[in-house]
C-alpha cells in the first residue's frame, strides 16, 4: 500500500511555509515535527486537555484534532509568535508575574486561548475568562492565578 503526501500551503506566525504532509498527519505533528513549532504540546491526542492549542485562521483550535489537509491556505498562529524573553506579549508576562505558568506544560495552550479572548473582548468579565479558558486544563491546578494573570493582561492593554 502507497502512502501518498500531498504539499499544503500554511501562514504560520506571519511566514508562508510549503509542507509535505501525509494525508493522516495532524496539524500539532505537522507543527511539532516538519516546522520545529513544539510551544503547542502533545498531551492528550483527544482534544480534551487544550495543551496544542492555536489559532487558525484566528479562532482557537486543537491541533491534534484537525487534519493538516485541512489547515492547507489558513492562518496558524502559534505561541512561538507571541513574544520572545526580550520583548513578553502582556499575557506572558502577567503570567510570570502570577505564577501562572507553574510546571508549564499547559501554558501555551492557556496563553494561546487568553490572547484569542482579549484580542475579541478587551475587557473581559471573570466568567467570560472562564469560559474561553474551559478547554484548557491545568493539572497543577492554578486555575486561581491564570484567571488574575488574564486579569491583569487585559488592564495592560
Amino acid at each position: 500500500m502507497q502512502d501518498f503526501t500531498t504539499e499544503i500551503e500554511l501562514e504560520v506566525n506571519g511566514d508562508v511555509r510549503a509542507v509535505e504532509v501525509r494525508h493522516h498527519w495532524t496539524l500539532l505533528r505537522v507543527l511539532r515535527e516538519s516546522l520545529a513549532l513544539t510551544g503547542a504540546k502533545r498531551g492528550c491526542d483527544r482534544g480534551e486537555c487544550g495543551a496544542c492549542t492555536v489559532l487558525l485562521d484566528g479562532n482557537t483550535v486543537y491541533a491534534c484534532q484537525i487534519l493538516a489537509l485541512q489547515a492547507d491556505g489558513k492562518s496558524v498562529t502559534t505561541i512561538e509568535a507571541l513574544g520572545d524573553s526580550d520583548n513578553l506579549h502582556p499575557i506572558q508576562q502577567a503570567f510570570l508575574d502570577n505564577d501562572g505558568g507553574q510546571c508549564g506544560y499547559c501554558t501555551p495552550g492557556f496563553l494561546i486561548s487568553a490572547k484569542a479572548l482579549l484580542d475579541s473582548t478587551p475587557n473581559p468579565t471573570d466568567d467570560e475568562i472562564r469560559q474561553a479558558l474551559s478547554g484548557n486544563l491545568c493539572r497543577c491546578n492554578a486555575y486561581g492565578r491564570i484567571i488574575e494573570s488574564v486579569k491583569q493582561a487585559a488592564a495592560q492593554k
